[in-house]
């Protein structure tokens, strides 16, 4: 016959054998959840969009999904995962230096024309821009445009966050616009000393008509005058 110490032993074993189960599964569970975030680029981020302020609910199905579907901007090219650019980077790309050829054929076209007009006009250019500056240990970027990021605006030597290439492109900007303004003040220096040359030739040629004298003028078309006719 079964005594009371017996059947709370077999009970505290099997709610062992439960909490074992139970975390075997939990674990199971979160290392799939994980797998997924990673391979569609989603963030804890993503996942608090879709839950409401107090915490319970979610937004209505597929609105957040076709919009973070819509704005992919990265793309693994051989699991097809896709990142928005926001937030934490997946770890396919988050150690990647150059993420331009993980850009999406729509980014990767509208990153080169506004490069290409960027290049072309010298103009402020709105919208996303290039990143210039990255995290090493996040890889977190920033396009050099606006207010700095915390973890780039204490930094006092910036150059050690350049991006490959960004610091380049910078400096050949800075270049060509120098050459601009030097072209520039060589053309309005010529076009000045032009004028200068034509006014006093002007007034070269005002003085000697001031010079003759009305007695020299007289005898000149005397002169003519007794020419005889051809």
């Amino acid at each position: 016959m079964a005594t009371l110490e017996n059947l709370q032993a077999k009970i505290a074993e099997l709610q062992a054998q439960a909490e074992a189960v139970a975390k075997k599964q939990s674990s199971t569970v979160i290392a799939k959840i994980h797998e997924l975030m990673e391979k569609h680029g989603l963030t804890t981020a993503d996942i608090d969009a879709h839950v409401d302020g107090k915490g319970r609910g979610r937004k209505p199905a597929g609105a957040k999904v076709a919009a973070t579907s819509a704005a992919a901007k990265y793309r693994h090219p051989k699991t097809g995962a896709t990142w928005t650019g926001h937030g934490r980077a997946p770890a396919w790309i988050a150690t990647v230096k150059d993420r331009s050829k993980f850009l999406t054929d729509g980014d990767s076209k509208g990153t080169s024309a506004t490069a290409k007009k960027v290049a072309n006009a010298g103009n402020y250019v709105r919208g996303p821009q290039a990143p210039k500056y990255r995290d090493p240990k996040t890889g977190a970027t920033w396009s050099g445009r606006g207010p700095a990021p915390a973890w780039l605006a204490g930094a006092k030597d910036r150059t050690a966050f350049l991006i490959a290439g960004a610091g380049e492109s910078a400096a050949k900007q800075k270049v060509t616009a120098a050459e601009k303004r030097a072209t520039y003040k060589v053309a309005v220096k010529k076009l000045a000393a032009k004028r200068g040359a034509t006014k006093k030739v002007a007034a070269t040629k005002n003085a000697t008509v001031v010079k003759e004298s009305p007695a020299k003028k007289a005898a000149v078309k005397k002169t003519v005058a007794k020419k005889p006719a051809a």
